[in-house]
C-alpha cells in the first residue's frame, strides 16, 4: 500500500488535494467537470510525444505522469508508447485511476503502466529518474512553482525532457479561463483555478533555466469549439518543452 504524501512540500498544497480528493469519482465522466482536460487530452499528450524526440533507441522510454489525477494522460501515454507511471498526491485521485485501469485494460500493443499515491519529492528520495517527466496543468496548483521545477528537472535524466502545460496570466486568462469557465459557462468547479498563480511563458523559462533546463519549444492551445488545436496564441493555455542538458 502506498504510504500517504508528505504534505509540507513544495509539490503539495492540501487544500488543493482536497478539492481534487472531492472529484475523484467524477474524472473520467467526458461530460462532468473534467470534460475540458478530456477534450484537450490527445492534444497534449501526441504534442509531448512529437516534441520529446530523440529519444533512447532499442528500449521503450520511461515518463512520469506528475499530478497525474486519475490516470487521463496516464492511460493516453502507455497507448501511444511510453512505460509510464502517473503519481499523484491525491489518494482518492489514483484509486480512481487503478480502478479505471482495471475495469478498461489497456489494449494490446500499449506500454506498462502503474500508478503511485504520493509526491515528486517521493520519487527523488528513492533516485528515480525517467526519459520524459510530464506536468499537465500542475505547476499553477503547487506550492512553490520555482522548486517543483527543480524536482522535476532532477526527475529527468540527463539529455531528458520535461513538459509543461499550464495557463498565462493575462487579462483575457482572468476573463476566460477563470471567471468564464468557472463562473460563467460551468465548464470547471467554481475555485479550481487561482488567477493569481498562473504564470506567464516568461516567468515559467526563467525559473527552468535555474533548474537547468532549456527550453525546446513553447506553444499555445486554443479552444476552437468542438476542439483544441495547437496555435501560436499563448494568452490562455500553453505547453512548454525542456531539455536537460
Amino acid at each position: 500500500m502506498d504510504a500517504p504524501p508528505d504534505q509540507a512540500t513544495s509539490s503539495v498544497v492540501d487544500e488543493e488535494i482536497a478539492h481534487f480528493n472531492a472529484l475523484a469519482g467524477e474524472w473520467w465522466n467526458p461530460k462532468g467537470p473534467m470534460a475540458p482536460l478530456h477534450a484537450m487530452n490527445p492534444l497534449r499528450t501526441d504534442w509531448v510525444k512529437q516534441h520529446a524526440a530523440p529519444l533512447p533507441a532499442g528500449r521503450t522510454p520511461t515518463l512520469l505522469d506528475i499530478g497525474c489525477g486519475a490516470g487521463l494522460a496516464s492511460e493516453r501515454y502507455a497507448r501511444i508508447g511510453f512505460e509510464t507511471l502517473g503519481v499523484d498526491a491525491s489518494a482518492d485521485g489514483i484509486a480512481a485511476a487503478r480502478h479505471h485501469l482495471a475495469t478498461h485494460p489497456l489494449q494490446p500493443g500499449s506500454a506498462q503502466l502503474s500508478y503511485h499515491n504520493g509526491n515528486a519529492e517521493d520519487l527523488v528520495k528513492a533516485g528515480e529518474t525517467f526519459d520524459v517527466v510530464s506536468a499537465l496543468e500542475i505547476i499553477e496548483h503547487v506550492r512553490d512553482p520555482q522548486a517543483f521545477l527543480q524536482l522535476l528537472a532532477t526527475l529527468t535524466r540527463p539529455g531528458g525532457y520535461v513538459a509543461v502545460s499550464t495557463l498565462n496570466r493575462t487579462l483575457r486568462s482572468f476573463l476566460v479561463a477563470k471567471l468564464g469557465a468557472e463562473y460563467v459557462m460551468r465548464f470547471l468547479e467554481p475555485g479550481t483555478h487561482d488567477w493569481k498563480k498562473f504564470i506567464r511563458p516568461q516567468e515559467l523559462d526563467r525559473m527552468a533555466r535555474r533548474s537547468g533546463l532549456r527550453l525546446k519549444t513553447l506553444s499555445g492551445f486554443s479552444f476552437h469549439p468542438p476542439h483544441w488545436v495547437e496555435s501560436r496564441d499563448t494568452s490562455i493555455n500553453y505547453i512548454a518543452m525542456f531539455v536537460r542538458d
